[in-house]
Parts: C-alpha cells; structure tokens; sequence
C-alpha cells in the first residue's frame, strides 16, 4: 500500500508540473479571425496585428486599436478612437494554448475579474 501511495504522489507531481509549450511570438503580427455568437447569431471578425496596432474589421465597421505587449504571451489593447464609454476601456488578453495556426485566449476588461475564452485562427502572416 506504501509503494502504491509513493508511485501515485509521483505521477501527481510530475503531471502537476507539466505545461504545454506555447509559441505566442509566431502570433505577434498576422491576419486573424475569431468568430463569436452575438444574439444567438455566429459572425467572424477580421483583425490585422503588428506590433503595436490591431485594425479590427466587424459588420463592416473598422476599429483601430493600440497594442501593448507585457509579455510574450500577454497584451492589452486599447481602442484608438472610442465612439462610448464602454469602447474606452482597454482589454486585457492572455494566450492561453497555441497550436499550428491558432491560439486560445482569455480576455477581460483590465481590472475587471469577469473573464471569457477564445478561439482565434491566424489566416496570413
């Protein structure tokens, strides 16, 4: 029962300290969309990113935010010209997993603890 014990904290403290391996420098700049429900509808949004702008393309609509990395895997974007108070607010975005062509997110108004997830494909480099 003692070997079964130590075999099994082992196993749990190998996998406890596993984390996947993330490439989110490949996602700093490119051509990417995410698509999202809005009113029980899905649509796509369309972004172009470089280092420190994000051109947003939604219902034909264009938004240019700034784009301030803290991190390799973190940044906060700031809408350039707000048309709201709501717009105003800058967002807090985390990559959480990355694979070939994609990486999952997690976003959040800065200072906000209300956070959601995402799924964006990079569609050009």
């Amino acid at each position: 029962m003692k070997k079964i014990y130590s075999c099994l904290c082992f196993v749990f403290l190998l996998s406890s300290c596993y984390s996947p391996e993330k490439n989110c420098k490949q996602f700093h700049t490119g051509t990417f969309e995410f698509e999202s429900y809005l009113n029980g509808e899905l649509v796509t949004s369309t972004f172009t990113r470089n280092d420190t702008l994000e051109i947003d393309t939604f219902q034909g609509s264009v938004d240019t935010s700034s784009v301030r990395w803290i991190n390799d895997c973190e940044y906060i974007i700031k809408n350039l010209h707000p048309k709201n108070i709501a717009e105003k607010k800058p967002l807090h975005i985390k990559i959480l997993t990355t694979k070939d062509d994609s990486y999952t997110f997690e976003y959040g108004l800065v200072g906000d603890a209300k956070k959601n997830k995402g799924t964006v494909i990079k569609i050009e480099n």
